[in-house]
């Protein structure tokens, strides 16, 4: 479609009831969940596990094709565990797998589709076991591309990007660019451009939330329930 045909007040609701299900059903599932999480259709986030947590602000978008998965399978007990900081983007299909423990920066972004994981999850000759697992650290700003993999053991530096697609095998150095299979350094930053964060871009989120709704009177400014319920049963052409 071309356009969200909903009314206005209807978006609303919609809203509000994807907040009540992120602190009634969802919430209770993390370890701990920090203040101003934001998650678009929460329904389609699965978390398994011990010790999962996301600090503020994060905002995390799921579909039903591609859904969201922080999973924590520990090797032994008291291992395994995945922290998420302040300020991050999760997309649609994102999955974070630990058996050892994945460790996150604030302000992170994670592109459609981005899988992390600390362990082989099988071991080349017994394949009944775990495998081999090492933490991975991502630290502050760090921005991994659409359907990238980051794998056991590797620490991707603060600011760097990972490309997509790529398969990053060995640690990433700050404020870098990768990219390949497997993941090599293609560029440096240029030390000299400021990088706007996202912790910059939230600092007043009421302000945004205010930017949002009048963005979403002006686009839905004109539908009815009637138009809405005939765009649902009679789609025309344009629609």
């Amino acid at each position: 479609m071309r356009k969200d045909h909903r009314p206005y007040a209807l978006k609303r609701l919609d809203l509000r009831f994807q907040k009540f299900y992120t602190r009634h059903f969802l919430s209770p599932q993390f370890d701990h969940l920090g203040r101003g999480a934001h998650f678009l259709k929460p329904w389609h986030v699965e978390v398994f596990g011990p010790r999962i947590e996301i600090e503020r602000y994060a905002t995390v978008i799921a579909a039903p094709d591609k859904k969201v998965r922080f999973s924590v399978w520990p090797d032994r007990p008291g291992q395994g565990g995945i922290r998420i900081g302040s300020y991050a983007l999760i997309c649609p299909g994102v999955r974070m797998g630990s058996s050892r423990s994945i460790t996150i920066g604030d302000n992170c972004m994670f592109a459609s589709g981005a899988y992390i994981t600390d362990a082989d999850w099988h071991g080349i000759y017994n394949r009944a076991s775990q495998g081999i697992s090492a933490p991975v650290i991502i630290q502050d700003n760090a921005w991994i591309g659409d359907q990238a993999i980051v794998c056991k053991g590797v620490t991707v530096g603060r600011n760097s990007i990972v490309g997509a697609g790529a398969v990053v095998t060995r640690n990433v150095p700050p404020d870098t660019i990768v990219a390949g299979n497997p993941a090599k350094v293609v560029r440096h930053l240029d030390p000299g451009e400021a990088i706007v964060t996202r912790s910059e871009w939230l600092s007043d989120p009421a302000k945004i939330s205010r930017d949002f709704d009048r963005i979403d009177r002006g686009m839905l400014r004109g539908n009815t329930l009637l138009h809405w319920l005939r765009h649902l049963v009679f789609p025309a052409k344009g629609d």
